[in-house]
């Protein structure tokens, strides 16, 4: 079956059954009770990640072939892939002339803000918010927008994060149609989306014509915490894939895990053996699913197929509150605040878990509907660079002393990572009455001199 070889799993395999004695790192030997016989680090035949001409480079040439790209393995999860995305876009921008930009939705993961200080001043961003605004989670950009802040800006690539964390996604194909007439490259944190590719009908950022995506291997296929791939399409500009390893290595530990990487070659074995075909049964059940909980009176957002996601305020509870029921059910969501309920499902998930799932939330009693909105990100005034703020000497303060400083570092945890204020913001009014909402009351500022 094609792609079904695993030539890491192979290795690691024959390695930990040998008798060798391990005069290498690690300092276990392939000694203990967890998974230490795979734990190796680049001896000979074990090939090297970021030098890939063996074992990786045809464990990578082989997701290629499903993703239907140029893919390359991160043991650091999407976080790596945006850092590498973002150096690549400067390596494009100094080699056509461009102006060393990024235009990105607002909702970008702290990650982004993160690569975009380590490259600063270099590298510059733009934020966009879209005509309507931002909401925490969400920030939803027509390609009209896109091509409005192109013309205006001349950035040399645009950043979106689909799915969102609500599991909304954005219409790439139009964005792609939009940024290629400009000479834009178009980049997509894809981290919540790695099946999308394997839909009966593709609905991935690189089969809809984005340039390059961040896929999270863990966070919707089986594989281990912290799997990753940068995809870069066949179609992209050569710079990108020729400098990708380079990219990656330049922020990379230089000891990836090979039970990270042992997992993503498994994957491709996974994925191969008619994974397509028990993805779709399991979205036509969990569309069902939705379908009964619309029909019980649950307001659902998004249009991702393996989220599930809860308008909980609809149905009278908050869903921070949802949650809590859904865990004394023994249910555990991947996230929740006031408004939303967030549920990730894959095929290993289960029709029974669905099932269970669904019966819970159908005998949730419905209540009065709670009619407070949750604020939009506000407009904050940017003092200081992403770079200069983080690199600054800060202190803690409360919420309720912090409007008019400014922000040093990102006050929001991870999931979701999407900050409120961007560090070398002045938090204003706005500001300080979203982080009371979301029950942050405390923020990092810079230090007064």
């Amino acid at each position: 079956m094609k792609n079904n070889k695993t030539p890491i799993c192979d290795f690691l395999g024959k390695y930990a059954e040998s008798d060798i004695l391990r005069l290498h790192m690690p300092g276990h030997k392939g000694v203990g009770k967890y998974a230490e016989k795979f734990d190796i680090t680049e001896i000979d035949g074990a090939d090297s990640l970021f030098e890939a001409g063996g074992i990786i480079a045809e464990s990578e040439r082989n997701a290629g072939e499903l993703f239907s790209c140029k893919t390359f393995y991160s043991a650091e999860g999407s976080s790596l892939c945006i850092r590498a995305m973002l150096y690549l876009v400067l390596l494009y921008a100094r080699q056509n002339d461009k102006r060393p930009l990024i235009a990105a939705g607002r909702n970008a993961h702290r990650t982004f803000l993160y690569a975009a200080a380590a490259l600063e001043p270099e590298l510059q961003v733009d934020f966009l918010t879209g005509e309507n605004g931002a909401e925490f989670l969400s920030c939803r950009l027509s390609s009209e927008e896109i091509e409005k802040n192109i013309l205006l800006n001349k950035p040399a690539a645009v950043y979106l994060t689909s799915p969102d964390y609500l599991g909304n996604t954005a219409d790439i194909a139009a964005a792609a149609q939009v940024c290629h007439k400009h000479g834009v490259l178009l980049l997509t944190d894809n981290a919540h989306g790695a099946y999308l590719n394997f839909l009966s009908k593709s609905r991935h950022p690189i089969a809809l014509g984005a340039d390059m995506c961040c896929d999270s291997a863990h966070k919707t296929l089986p594989a281990l915490t912290g799997a990753a791939y940068l995809h870069i399409s066949e179609n992209a500009p050569g710079i990108l894939a020729y400098n990708a390893k380079k990219a990656m290595a330049f922020f990379a530990s230089t000891s990836p895990s090979y039970l990270i990487l042992r997992s993503l070659d498994a994957v491709n074995a996974y994925l191969a053996d008619g994974y397509r075909e028990k993805l779709a049964e399991f979205t036509d059940k969990a569309d069902e699913c939705r379908k009964k909980l619309c029909k019980a009176g649950y307001v659902l957002c998004g249009d991702e197929p393996l989220k599930i996601t809860i308008y909980a305020k609809k149905r009278g509870y908050y869903g921070l509150e949802l949650a809590e029921i859904l865990l004394e059910k023994g249910i555990m969501c991947e996230f929740a605040d006031p408004d939303y309920l967030v549920m990730m499902l894959t095929p290993q998930t289960g029709i029974n878990g669905l099932d269970r799932l669904c019966s819970i939330l159908l005998n949730v009693p419905e209540k009065a509907e709670i009619t407070d909105k949750a604020p939009r990100i506000p407009v904050c005034e940017r003092v200081m660079s992403i770079r200069s703020a983080l690199l600054s000497p800060g202190e803690k303060v409360s919420v309720a002393c912090a409007e008019g400083r400014v922000l040093s570092d990102a006050s929001v945890g991870c999931p979701p990572a999407v900050p409120i204020v961007i560090s070398g913001e002045r938090i204003n009014g706005d500001a300080c009455r979203m982080f009371e909402y979301y029950d942050i009351n405390t923020v990092d500022v810079i230090l007064k001199g």
